[in-house]
Formats: structure tokens, C-alpha cells, sequence
């Protein structure tokens, strides 16, 4: 007769971790078959009403957009859509990112943000003398009371990298040495880096952060987002990080091993079994998501003084920016803009006006409520020297190494009737995000 109510007790209490059904198979052998069924039926209900409820959520209505179903010739694909008429030149929306990164050849300069990437002056910084293996310099106090918990005492100092309410075991002087061997080495490859990727640091911070919103969950009174709920969906507790970041696209990248290794290392220094969180696979496929999906953060006419690659074309970091990933001076991942899709004839455009990493999404022309919004992910103007066969040659090219897809926009339709065996170079498959999102649906989990 207790079997109903101890199952409901047993339920609420595992629901509040962030893999239940992990957390199952390990009760299964020490929990009673007839309280076991009940439970595992309820979380295969819950994960089916969080997978097929998310989109009602999430963009938040305040937004003014949504996310639909809607059909590329034969591939069924997600697309940002609008619930509102604007007039050119309006804001859509503002957004500010999960995380973000300086180009690796600013951060050491100290001229900008660590943690909003907002230009200071090197006299007003503020500097992190706790982070000698790695610089950081913050434009104010609320910045660094921001980065601090969600994603730089845990990768790049000695401080408490969990709430103080959190136990940890006891911190002996060769813990702490193995703690900084384990971020030197981290940020020294960061550092020198032959082609400057940002993504691997965006992938730390994701995982950095991740970690910290969860620990905070387990502080009665807490919603899980240390100091500021600052990123689109963050308000909703129904939703993680993870359920926003499983659902985007990504490029399938096979990382270094050493690259594995310095991020587990750092990991398991902090808390020893937390490195088991990012399996190859995994971060293979958070480097791929980061890499598809991060917006190239730029202020006025952009800089001009960034070092030209030296990697082939292909090996590349590119990030989505109508100015081009040239003239960035840092990288951001976003919720919401990650639904946007390229076209060479945008109808929005991504602005940070604010100063800062928060993007403004502004209207290139009239648009009316259930048109798709698009943005160029790369420099689609075309220049002095270029024909028009030229431009679209190179744009084509950029979007093949960048995102892997050739690009079905009206422009480029215009523009040129078929595409050469040159624009089809390194094109593959886009991404696996149809595959993963089939998978969520059938309440398998994620990939």
C-alpha cells in the first residue's frame, strides 16, 4: 500500500538531479522492482513532456520570435520566425551570450573585457591578480563577481571553485599543486595555439558554467544561475544549459587528444569524477556546436589589426559576422541567434551597440510577423576588386569550409543558375542536429 506514495517521494527527490536517468541505473539494484517500474515511468514521461514542451518556452515570448518546423527542399530544419511586424531598422531583440571568448592575440593586450568583452582603458581595468597563468582583466566589479563563479575560479585559479556551501574534501598543498599544473598547462596551450581558436575556451567556459549552475542548485533558495540570469531562457528552471546547447546545429570536428586531456585534467583537479562528465564524444561535439554557431563580436568599423592566418583555409576559425571572422575581436555563443540562418541577402543584421558582448538583432527592412529572420555569416558585400562572379565565389567558399553547406539563398540562385565543382569543395553534411533532435524526440536522450 506505501509502494504509490514511497515511488512519488523517490521521484521528486531524483528529478532535482540533472541526469535522472543515470542516476537510476544506479538505484536499480538497491530500489524494489514495484517502486523502480513506477519511477522510471514517470521520468520517461517527464523527459517526453520537456523534450515535446520545450519550444513553447523557449524563445521567451518577450522576444518577439519563435522557432518553427519549417521544410529546406527535403530536409525538415529549425528556423527563427517573427511574431511581430517591425519596421527597418528597429531592434528584433537583444541577447546576451552563454559564454564568450577574446581572440587569443587580445586577451594578454588588456584591452578588453574578459567577461562582456567591452573595450577598456588599460588605467580603469580591473585585474585579476589570483590568475597569474592566465590573464584576465574585467571592465568593472560586476563582471568579475560574474565570471569568478561561473566559469574562471574553476579553470584558472586556486579559489574555491564551488559555493561554500558545497563540501569538498580537504585541500592539501599537493592538491593545489596539481591544480596548477593542470591549469598552466591549460592555458598555455590556449595561448599558443597555431590556428587562434576560440572555440576550445568557449567549450571550458560552457562546461565551467554548467558545472557552477548545477552546484548552485543544491543550495536550498537557489535557481542554479550564479549571480545573474543574463542569457535567453535563463528564467526558465525548467530548462538546463545542456537542453539549450543539445539542440543546435554543429560541424563534426575531431579534436586534438591533448586538447581532451588538458580540459579533463582541469576538471578532475577541481572535483576528482567530474572529468567523467565530457567523454570524447561529447566535447567533440560541444567543439563543433561552438564552432557552428558562435557570432563574431565587433565594435564600430571593426579592427583591422588582427594577424592573418597562417593555417589552410579549411583549418580556419570562422564565426557568424557580416564583417567577417578578420575583423572580430572576440567570439560569443547565444541561445536564441543560434537559430538564425545565413542568407547572402540578410533581412537582420547582429550590432553590438550596447558596447559589449550583448547582441542587438536590427531589422534590414520591413518585415511582418511569420517571416524567417537571416543573417549573413560571413562578409557577403561585394568589394572593389570582385565580379559578381567573384563574390559569390568567395561567400560560397567561406560558408563551404565554415558551416559545410552550400548556400540555397535567392541571391545566389540569381546570381548563377548552377554551382561549379569549385564551390561543392569540402562541402558535407551540415550538421547531425536532424539525427539528434530525432533521437530527442523518440525519448532516446541525446546524442
Amino acid at each position: 500500500m506505501f509502494i504509490l506514495p514511497a515511488a512519488l517521494a523517490f521521484y521528486r527527490a531524483l528529478r532535482v538531479y540533472p541526469s535522472p536517468v543515470e542516476l537510476m541505473m544506479i538505484y536499480q539494484k538497491t530500489v524494489p522492482e514495484p517502486i523502480f517500474k513506477i519511477v522510471i515511468e514517470l521520468t520517461n514521461l517527464d523527459v517526453k513532456d520537456r523534450v515535446e514542451g520545450y519550444y513553447n518556452k523557449f524563445p521567451p515570448q518577450s522576444l518577439g520570435v519563435k522557432v518553427e518546423t519549417r521544410m529546406v527542399g527535403d530536409i525538415s530544419k529549425k528556423a527563427l520566425v517573427l511574431t511581430k511586424d517591425v519596421q527597418v531598422g528597429e531592434v528584433i531583440y537583444k541577447e546576451f551570450p552563454i559564454v564568450g571568448a577574446l581572440d587569443s592575440d587580445l586577451q594578454p593586450k588588456g584591452l578588453y573585457c574578459t567577461q562582456c568583452l567591452r573595450e577598456v582603458e588599460p588605467s580603469m581595468s580591473i585585474k585579476s591578480p589570483e590568475s597569474p597563468v592566465y590573464e584576465a582583466v574585467y571592465c568593472s566589479q560586476a563582471c568579475q563577481s560574474l565570471a569568478k563563479p561561473q566559469h574562471h575560479n574553476l579553470l584558472f585559479t586556486l579559489e574555491r571553485p564551488l559555493p561554500p556551501q558545497i563540501p569538498l574534501d580537504e585541500i592539501t598543498p599537493e592538491k593545489l599543486e596539481a591544480r596548477r599544473k593542470a591549469h598552466t598547462q591549460f592555458a598555455d596551450y590556449l595561448k599558443n595555439q597555431a590556428y587562434g581558436h576560440s572555440a576550445p575556451l568557449l567549450v571550458a567556459r560552457f562546461i565551467a558554467r554548467q558545472v557552477a549552475s548545477e552546484m548552485n542548485k543544491l543550495i536550498p533558495g537557489s535557481s542554479g544561475i550564479p549571480s545573474s540570469q543574463d542569457y535567453a531562457g535563463a528564467d526558465d528552471e525548467e530548462y538546463l544549459l545542456a537542453d539549450h546547447i543539445e539542440r543546435l546545429r554543429y560541424v563534426e570536428i575531431t579534436p586534438p587528444q591533448e586538447e581532451l586531456k588538458l580540459i579533463t585534467a582541469v576538471l578532475d583537479t577541481v572535483l576528482p569524477g567530474l572529468d567523467s562528465l565530457v567523454t570524447e564524444e561529447r566535447y567533440s561535439t560541444l567543439l563543433g556546436k561552438m564552432a557552428y554557431n558562435a557570432f563574431g563580436v565587433y565594435y564600430d568599423g571593426a579592427r583591422d589589426d588582427k594577424p592573418a592566418p597562417t593555417a589552410r583555409p579549411e583549418d580556419i576559425e570562422r564565426t557568424r559576422t557580416p564583417m567577417g571572422t578578420s575583423r572580430q575581436i572576440g567570439s560569443a555563443v547565444y541561445t536564441v541567434s543560434s537559430y538564425l540562418a545565413h542568407s547572402c541577402d540578410p533581412n537582420a543584421r547582429p550590432s553590438f551597440n550596447a558596447g559589449n558582448s550583448q547582441l542587438h538583432l536590427i531589422a534590414n527592412r520591413d518585415l511582418k510577423a511569420g517571416e524567417e529572420l537571416t543573417v549573413a555569416y560571413v562578409d557577403v558585400a561585394q568589394r572593389q576588386d570582385e565580379s559578381v562572379e567573384e563574390c559569390r565565389r568567395r561567400r560560397r567558399m567561406e560558408l563551404a569550409r565554415g558551416w559545410k553547406f552550400a548556400c540555397p539563398c535567392e541571391r545566389c540562385e540569381r546570381e548563377g543558375t548552377t554551382v561549379g565543382s569549385e564551390d561543392e569543395e569540402n562541402i558535407g553534411d551540415e550538421s547531425r542536429v536532424e539525427k539528434n533532435m530525432q533521437r530527442f524526440e523518440s525519448n532516446e536522450g541525446p546524442l
